[in-house]
């Protein structure tokens, strides 16, 4: 069956009619979930099988359950948590501290039909890193945040949920936040290498990830990573990432056009994948259309991600949960 190269957003807490014939017919790869979808556990979980059966498979589907400012299942449900770089630097084994977070994370998350959660971050914490981002970040040095990132990505895997690394390939000098102005970096390409993108170098075995819009302006001067073929060029051949890349939001005000052009210039550019992620019946339609069906080099990296969905390893969560309050404490 072929699969449209986009993940949506559904609008609400519960499918409508609507969108079951659209997703039915258009079989977009998967579906991303925010804070308006999100209600009770149990909610969730009919949530979840319901987008699942619109599609007739097991389709992936996605949250961004960082903790801590981004989380969309929140208390009194879920449990709430530091922004992770306040974690970093408040935990006395922040990195044990980290792999228990992240498992917690992934139990709540694998228990309520979500299997993909965008995280890990690999962005590196500079001066200027915009407050949107900043506190989000696990430090300022390529080992700590390579390290912090792997167990990140780990803890998920055990807990039966992929990560997605983000945002490719580094937006820590974003000094504007991407929700609303492009940023743009005017650093020698010899000098990104060897900082901003070397945490995802190390990470490149990572099978799914999330792109940047942000201009590198000595490799691209004209357009941001998502919709350069010369970033995207640096992406897969020097960074060496041949995972599932997925564009972050199309709807972000970083990008310029019309939905449509966006999702034509980022597929073009060598995006796999198109991320929409607000609801709107209108501009979904317009950008599946744009968007078209996976190719078959697309479709093998998205099957070579889903093989990685396991059945979560035990854990006694009641010990980690005392563990992590001991850490932090």
């Amino acid at each position: 069956m072929s699969q449209n190269a986009t993940i949506f957003g559904p609008e609400g807490p519960i499918i409508t009619d609507w969108e079951k014939g659209f997703f039915r017919e258009t079989q977009p790869l998967g579906f991303i979930l925010f804070a308006r979808n999100v209600d009770t556990p149990d909610q969730l979980r009919a949530l979840t099988g319901a987008l699942r059966d619109a599609v007739g498979r097991e389709a992936p589907i996605l949250i961004d359950q960082e903790g801590g400012r981004v989380q969309r299942m929140r208390s009194p449900h879920w449990r709430e948590y530091l922004p992770a770089l306040d974690q970093m630097h408040r935990a006395r084994d922040p990195m044990r501290a980290q792999w228990i977070r992240n498992r917690l994370i992934a139990a709540e998350l694998h228990d309520v039909g979500i299997d993909v959660n965008c995280a890990p971050l690999a962005d590196l914490v500079e001066d200027q890193t915009h407050p949107v981002l900043k506190n989000r970040l696990y430090g300022d040095t390529v080992d700590t945040v390579v390290k912090a990132a792997r167990i990140c990505a780990d803890a998920h895997l055990d807990g039966g949920v992929l990560p997605v690394l983000k945002h490719i390939p580094g937006y820590g000098r974003a000094a504007v936040d991407g929700h609303k102005a492009l940023p743009a970096v005017h650093l020698p390409k010899a000098d990104l290498i060897a900082r901003d993108f070397a945490p995802f170098k190390a990470l490149g075995d990572i099978a799914m990830g999330m792109t940047a819009h942000i201009v590198f302006s000595d490799i691209d001067p004209d357009a941001p990573a998502t919709t350069s073929p010369a970033m995207m060029q640096v992406i897969r051949n020097e960074i060496g990432f041949d995972g599932l890349i997925m564009t972050d939001d199309l709807s972000m005000e970083a990008l310029s056009g019309s939905l449509a052009t966006r999702a034509t210039a980022a597929i073009n550019a060598g995006c796999d994948i198109i991320l929409h992620c607000n609801g709107d019946a209108t501009e979904m339609q317009e950008v599946a259309q744009a968007a078209g069906n996976m190719t078959e080099l697309a479709m093998t990296r998205a099957n070579r991600a889903l093989a990685q969905r396991m059945p979560p390893q035990h854990i006694d969560i009641t010990a980690l949960e005392a563990e992590f309050e001991a850490l932090l404490a």
